[in-house]
């Protein structure tokens, strides 16, 4: 072990435990930042979900609300296949937001977990930034990087 790793002693209810942690000057997740990871976490999902409320209400509409006598759309084919590729692209939306969600409620799941925070492919802790700016990820900026490498 080199000077600047140092061993970690957390270890989850599952018995799994990151490898080692280093000691580079960077900020890397600690257990006690789970509470602000979780908050993060938390809005994001209520937003997702404030959004997907709103896609679904937009995609969903049934068709005979864009036309018949009431509606201020026309019959004409054109404004027919707009509509339909409006709603085409808000079940998209709506998909994404979906995977999205999965991924934050995987993330809440880990954290239950006890692995939370640490990279799926070394072990080691993920840095702070990267948490903040993506909290659902899994993977280290190293591992991450070595994936794209690979082509994986």
């Amino acid at each position: 072990m080199s000077k600047n790793e140092k061993k970690t002693e957390k270890k989850s209810d599952s018995g799994w435990s990151p490898k080692v942690d280093y000691d580079d000057g960077v900020r890397r997740y600690r257990p006690e930042d789970e509470e602000h990871f979780r908050g993060i976490i938390l809005q994001k999902v209520e937003a997702v979900k404030k959004e997907l409320g709103y896609l679904e209400e937009s995609s969903l509409k049934p068709l005979d609300e864009y036309s018949g006598d009431s509606s201020t759309y026309s019959l004409h084919m054109a404004d027919q296949g707009t509509d339909a590729q409006e709603r085409e692209k808000a079940l998209l939306f709506a998909q994404r937001e979906h995977k999205f969600l999965r991924s934050l409620l995987a993330a809440l799941d880990r954290m239950k977990a006890g692995t939370y925070g640490y990279c799926m492919d070394t072990g080691l802790p993920i840095e702070f930034a990267r948490l903040e700016a993506v909290p659902h990820a899994t993977l280290s900026i190293a591992a991450k990087k070595a994936r794209e490498e690979e082509g994986r």
